[in-house]
């Protein structure tokens, strides 16, 4: 089953691309792709980057135990 989420924001756009029933590597991937910006402070052109769902799933880990609230101050 193929799987396909996308969330933008003003500077970034995330896309989540999944296929249960293939094998091949890069089935899995997630993006995370920088959008124009007019003032350009932040994004200079378009940049992407693509890791797999296993990549995603410990940055995602590593965020979550990085930012947790009770953290920050």
């Amino acid at each position: 089953m193929n799987f396909v989420k996308t969330k933008s924001t003003k500077r970034f756009e995330y896309t989540v691309e999944r296929n249960d029933t293939a094998k091949q590597a890069g089935s899995n991937i997630v993006t995370i792709a920088t959008l124009p910006s007019d003032d350009s402070q932040y994004s200079v052109g378009q940049t992407s980057l693509i890791m797999t769902v296993r990549e995603a799933k410990a940055l995602n880990s590593f965020l979550s135990d990085t930012l947790d609230t009770s953290v920050i101050s």
